[in-house]
């Protein structure tokens, strides 16, 4: 049996792993999946990368959690670089799922394709609230290419205003960079949200870790929606000794 550690990504919650979740567990693994500052209900919006990692951190160290593979899927993979740092000793694997891997200093907006900045942040200020959310036209062209029209909308529906400060403060990573730990990249081929190419997830994201295993899967950006069975076994491919 491992322990898995699976933390969401932008605009969501522990939740978005619900259909992963029983699929891992059926394979006799043990799966948790805490919810990140800013993005439970009543949080403050005023919320940085460290702010969103520290409830994950606090879960982690609650439950005594040791020998773990931690999990990341996108703006998660910034999440589990800064919890690395600070619990290096509890991981035995990290696997980055289509996840930022910034280099040290930068912001989640330094990463992303040059026309959504500008984008993201006119919602910002029309929102007014200090957070930001994702139209549904890139959410489904984007992150859910390859679910039904259904699908799509009702996973929608249960997004997250995300806290701005957590994609434009500058991330300290000169730590992470510095860690022995094992590292997996974890690519969904037909994944779209930061476009193909130039822009893409892999290879861009995934060298930055230096020597990692790469495992790929069909899929688009949440394939925890479209197909968790394969997603959970490509998971478990990932954080194999």
């Amino acid at each position: 049996m491992t322990t898995y550690v699976l933390v969401h990504g932008a605009w969501q919650d522990g939740e978005s792993w619900d259909r992963v979740r029983p699929e891992l567990e059926a394979l006799g693994h043990a799966v948790h999946t805490p919810t990140a500052g800013g993005l439970r209900p009543g949080d403050s919006a005023d919320v940085g990368t460290e702010d969103a990692c520290q409830p994950i951190i606090d879960y982690i160290l609650e439950h005594k959690l040791i020998d773990f593979v931690l999990v990341g899927h996108s703006w998660g993979g910034v999440l589990i670089a800064k919890i690395a740092e600070a619990l290096s000793d509890r991981i035995r694997r990290l696997v980055f799922q289509s996840a930022f891997v910034l280099l040290d200093g930068q912001a989640v907006l330094d990463n992303i394709p040059p026309f959504f900045p500008p984008a993201l942040q006119a919602n910002a200020e029309e929102r007014g609230d200090g957070t930001v959310m994702l139209p549904f036209e890139v959410w489904r062209d984007g992150f859910m290419n390859d679910a039904t029209i259904d699908l799509a909308r009702e996973v929608y529906s249960h997004l997250r205003p995300q806290p701005l400060r957590t994609f434009t403060e500058p991330v300290d990573l000169k730590r992470f960079f510095e860690l022995p730990l094992p590292k997996s990249y974890l690519n969904a081929t037909e994944d779209n949200g930061l476009l193909q190419g130039e822009w893409g997830w892999h290879p861009r994201m995934s060298n930055r870790l230096g020597y990692f295993r790469l495992v790929q899967m069909p899929g688009g950006h949440e394939v925890m929606y479209t197909s968790p069975k394969l997603l959970a076994t490509k998971i478990v491919e990932a954080g194999r000794d």
